[in-house]
């Protein structure tokens, strides 16, 4: 009984409850509650993997560019076979792949 009475004394002690009241407050009512901080911290690194998978593409695009830019032989195919161009006089026949469906269901 003595040590319920301890306890339950130590659990209504004002200091004990402001600093309850204080912690909850912070954690669920403040504007920079838990919940929320959760949320920009996944909203953020949702941000830097979108970032970092961009940057890679600028240095691919970055490298295709300079090796187009350097050999002509390269551009020519490369206009070729993106923007489907042609040299006058010259027949094109597209082979177009069946085997997988456009559009899955």
């Amino acid at each position: 009984m003595e040590i319920i009475k301890k306890i339950l004394r130590f659990l209504l002690n004002k200091y004990f409850l402001t600093t309850t009241a204080f912690i909850v407050w912070l954690v669920f009512f403040d504007s920079n509650n838990l919940v929320t901080r959760n949320k920009l911290q996944q909203k953020l690194d949702g941000l830097n993997q979108e970032k970092q998978f961009y940057l890679q593409e600028i240095r691919k695009d970055s490298t295709l560019t300079r090796q187009l830019l350097e050999d002509s032989l390269r551009l020519e195919k490369f206009a070729r076979e993106q923007f489907l161009m042609k040299k006058e006089g010259e027949d094109l026949y597209l082979v177009i792949d069946t085997t997988e469906d456009p559009h899955p269901e």
